[in-house]
């Protein structure tokens, strides 16, 4: 056995303890649903917040507008978006953590990172950069700031990381006020992201499906 077989076999293992988890069943108010989206060959990682309704219904990542909109920004089509021995996608919280009273998704639960994702990420060695989409994947990761600071100045945390809005419908009025994220940050993502596409011709993991 490869050690590249083998981590696609410990990988398998793990991910099958994360979708049998239920840690947090009694606060999740459509039961537990982790959505991750992993293999040992990835090289780009995005990591964003926690499923909304639809990727809870459907156990596809930004399998929605939000996703369309981060696809947009990628310049990328949902046959590559989704080939995870290329990108592997896993949220800072597994599964949908419920809505706000005044509207909006819960945060991701806290038990979930520190449970799972050291875990997988040791599993994927060969993640080069992560895209930090959203507040809570940049608070967990480069700790306390604003996500404009952020992404504004994200030369500063290449070329390890590349932080992002979270790619919501709110996101549309931003874009439009800040014209520079468009002529100045876009080219530069989808640069960055290039030299991690080539296909992979080693063992992987499928990735989650309805």
């Amino acid at each position: 056995m490869t050690d590249r077989t083998r981590a696609a076999d410990d990988l398998t293992a793990l991910v099958a303890q994360v979708r049998a988890c239920r840690v947090c069943a009694d606060s999740l108010p459509l039961g537990p649903r982790p959505v991750l989206h992993v293999s040992p060959t990835a090289r780009l990682l995005i990591a964003s917040q926690a499923p909304g309704t639809r990727v809870h219904e459907t156990g596809i990542s930004f399998n929605d507008a939000s996703g369309d909109r981060l696809r947009g920004w990628l310049g990328m089509d949902r046959e590559t978006f989704y080939d995870s021995s290329r990108i592997a996608i896993l949220p800072m919280g597994l599964c949908y953590p419920g809505r706000m009273p005044k509207g909006g998704d819960r945060p991701p639960r806290p038990e979930c990172a520190p449970l799972w994702r050291e875990k997988l990420l040791a599993c994927m060695p060969d993640i080069t950069l992560t895209l930090l989409v959203g507040s809570y994947a940049q608070a967990a990761v480069l700790g306390p700031g604003r996500v404009e600071d952020r992404v504004r100045d994200f030369r500063a945390y290449l070329p390890r990381y590349f932080p992002l809005p979270h790619p919501s419908w709110r996101t549309g009025a931003w874009e439009r006020r800040n014209p520079w994220f468009t002529a100045e940050v876009l080219p530069a993502l989808r640069a960055a992201i290039a030299p991690l596409l080539a296909p992979s011709r080693q063992v992987t993991t499928p990735p989650q499906r309805a």
